[in-house]
């Protein structure tokens, strides 16, 4: 079978990048501009939250509201975050359409997104958090972030891979998945989403494409650092943000 040139499997990826860029954050434009904002005595702009401006469209049929998580795998802030999000995730309304994306800042960052979307490709998103957790304790052993991602891309996949078979995944199925074009269209995806945000740190939501929030817009509390405090406040104003939006 003769190879496709590379030029030309480019050009698929680009174009199949932007198609499905455009159903996750295209296919229903922004709501109006006069769209009155959200008006709260507990819950403030620029102090909990930040409005987007202009607001981005998003795929959400009439009458769902999009709420994104940026996060990557290895990011300890994130894990911090993670049981208030799952708790979140099992009880939120059925209005709300969640969707993860993972940032791709740099060769850690890129290397978690392809874990994250190689095991969504095997149908196991059940080890996300697996892996969420592995990883944490991997770091607190080593003292670094860097603990799945190796020193060239053969190294990262070997680490990666052996993280799999350790929970059932054969290494041929992990090794097709991540090679595969949905996982090489999810990565581009990715880095666009990001990028469109202007995303700089994780975790970051963002609400209906038009609020942003996250564990650093809340103080200190307990003793703990302000970007690891994901506690039920910022749970509850994603729900207020969300039936807001959902309510006008």
């Amino acid at each position: 079978m003769r190879a496709m040139p590379v030029s030309k499997v480019n050009r698929v990826l680009a174009l199949a990048t932007a198609l499905l860029l455009a159903a996750v954050s295209g296919a229903q434009p922004a709501r109006a501009a006069n769209t009155p904002p959200p008006v709260s005595s507990r819950w403030k702009a620029g102090v909990n939250y930040k409005v987007i401006s202009p607001a981005q469209p998003t795929n959400t049929p009439p009458g769902k509201v999009q709420v994104i998580e940026f996060f990557y795998l290895a990011c300890p802030f994130c894990h911090a975050l993670e049981p208030h999000m799952l708790a979140w995730r099992k009880t939120k309304p059925a209005y709300v359409q969640f969707v993860r994306v993972p940032v791709m800042w740099a060769p850690l960052q890129v290397a978690d997104a392809r874990l994250f979307y190689t095991l969504e490709a095997l149908g196991r998103d059940d080890l996300v958090e697996t892996a969420f957790n592995t990883l944490h304790q991997m770091e607190k052993q080593a003292g670094t972030e860097a603990v799945m991602v190796g020193s060239t891309p053969a190294r990262t996949l070997a680490l990666q891979e052996a993280f799999a078979e350790q929970h059932g995944v054969s290494a041929a199925a992990f090794v097709n998945a991540y090679n595969s074009f949905d996982v090489h269209v999810d990565l581009g995806r990715a880095r666009q989403l990001g990028q469109m945000y202007e995303i700089t740190g994780t975790p970051t939501i963002i609400v209906d494409g038009r609020y942003r929030t996250g564990p650093s817009f809340f103080r200190f509390r307990q003793g703990r650092a302000p970007r690891a405090s994901g506690d039920n406040r910022m749970i509850e104003l994603i729900n207020f943000l969300t039936q807001w939006v959902h309510d006008h």
